[in-house]
């Protein structure tokens, strides 16, 4: 079933209304889940009515539905992408046989976990950015974090929803557990790391939707080649809204920097004193930003050898990144692959079985993505003529997971001493003082079409609208 109905109190594709045990678990859960909203949502926006794009069926064209709409109403739901006739389990042990319907008893525990630790992501960014719209640079800024906001929330209904429909008690429990963990919180914090760390401004949200979104894409993109079939459904439909939250960050960064290199052309200076005089973020304080979001962001894979991630492939639960586009035996039982370790003051590549290495395969997949859009980037200074560039930092900087983790290497890649990194880290992170500067920028703009100083007008409005299209209606 593609189509959505939004007649009923929980909007589904599933056929909710049927089964009753399960649409009482989840009508029981939809409260809670509205209270969170309440407490831990986007900040004093509770009566703005936002210009949002809602799901109307989950067909690959034309499923968006745009309006207004005030964000506590927005119609939450259960939406899986159709079902595949004959789909086959893909890779692993199981390959070639039918894909399951329900948990395999031998994979429950695993399965579980994949779907709890996917599943407490979502409401974290939330969380993360809940105060961002009281220093929106424009309506059009504002609407796309709300819009990425709402999404996220449904991406925790579509996690919920395979916890009580396929996991009894213990899903009920962790469902419950989701909406208990709080991002940064001491006593019950979110599962990853990365998702604890503050979102303090929107030059860190742009890169956070940039780098720390495009990390969603790639386990949901490995998530959505799962055996398990709902599981699959799932995911698919949540990558058709994850890729605006990575156009955000990348259009966002791509609208500081054209900000920023016309008041350099426009003022004939160069040094990032200079720049910021102008109250522009200067490119040094990008890259360092950069720098920071990529390496928190790669640390999400896990560690370089995971014995983990060697189960889940063999028992059909999690592929590759486009797993049946790949060229090999889809069992990886004699392949190796090239992962890097530090010896002495060297980092050195070995060969490992790619079973064991398959964290770093989906690492390097993210890697060379990311390194694209920085690219672009680059080619925004570059036309004006400046010769700074923008360049991701080697993939053992700043990391705290795997083979690195206590290492101190340069964004170029060598290893260093502990008393060179205290001399140069801030210059390769952000310091105090740069997020001083950049939290000095923020301040809220709301008059439709206007932007604040730091950042460049999109060069077009959401769903064709016009740049001062009233995205946001304050009531």
């Amino acid at each position: 079933m593609s189509t959505i109905n939004y007649s009923e109190k929980i909007p589904n594709n599933v056929n909710l209304s049927e089964d009753k045990t399960l649409q009482r678990a989840l009508e029981h859960w939809q409260p809670n889940y509205l209270q969170w909203w309440q407490d831990m949502g986007p900040n004093g926006s509770t009566n703005f009515d936002v210009y949002l794009r809602t799901a109307i069926n989950v067909t690959p064209e034309g499923w968006a539905h745009f309006g207004h709409v005030k964000m506590p109403d927005y119609r939450w739901g259960i939406f899986l992408a159709q079902q595949e006739e004959g789909r086959k389990v893909n890779f692993g042990e199981n390959k070639g046989m039918a894909a399951w319907q329900e948990v395999p008893g031998e994979h429950r525990a695993n399965l579980r976990r994949i779907i709890v630790t996917q599943g407490d992501t979502e409401p974290a960014s939330v969380e993360q950015q809940r105060h961002l719209g009281l220093t929106a640079p424009s309506q059009y800024d504002m609407r796309n974090l709300f819009q990425i906001n709402v999404e996220e929330g449904r991406h925790l209904w579509a996690m919920v929803y395979l916890l009580h429909k396929y996991f009894g008690r213990d899903g009920r429990e962790e469902a419950e557990a989701l909406l208990q963990r709080n991002s940064g919180n001491d006593d019950n914090p979110r599962i990853l790391e990365a998702f604890n760390e503050e979102t303090p401004d929107w030059l860190a949200f742009y890169m956070f939707t940039y780098f720390t979104d495009r990390d969603g894409k790639f386990q949901l993109n490995a998530l959505a080649e799962s055996g398990f079939d709902p599981l699959s459904r799932t995911c698919r439909f949540m990558l058709t809204e994850e890729a605006h939250h990575m156009f955000v960050g990348e259009s966002g960064i791509s609208r500081v920097i054209q900000r920023t290199v016309d008041i350099m052309k426009t003022h004939g200076i160069e040094d990032p004193a200079e720049v910021r005089k102008h109250g522009v973020i200067d490119l040094p304080t990008i890259q360092r930003y950069l720098n920071f979001h990529f390496s928190v962001t790669i640390d999400l894979f896990g560690a370089d050898q995971s014995s983990n991630a060697a189960i889940f492939y063999s028992s059909g639960l999690k592929g590759r990144y486009e797993e049946t586009k790949r060229d090999d035996d889809h069992l990886l039982k004699n392949n190796q692959y090239k992962i890097l370790e530090v010896q002495g003051d060297k980092i050195v590549e070995k060969e490992v079985p790619m079973l064991n290495s398959l964290n770093e395969v989906l690492r390097d997949d993210f890697i060379r993505d990311s390194i694209a859009g920085v690219g672009r980037w680059n080619r925004v200074i570059e036309k004006a003529g400046i010769s700074f560039r923008l360049q991701a930092p080697h993939k053992a900087f700043n990391r705290h997971i795997g083979t690195f983790a206590g290492h101190k290497v340069s964004p170029d890649g060598r290893v260093i001493s502990e008393a060179e990194w205290a001399a140069n880290v801030r210059n390769w992170l952000p310091s105090e003082e740069d997020r001083a500067y950049v939290a000095s920028l923020m301040g809220r703009v709301i008059e439709p079409g206007k932007m604040a100083n730091w950042i460049a007008p999109p060069p077009v409005g959401i769903n064709r609208q016009p740049i001062d299209f009233e995205y946001v209606r304050f009531n």
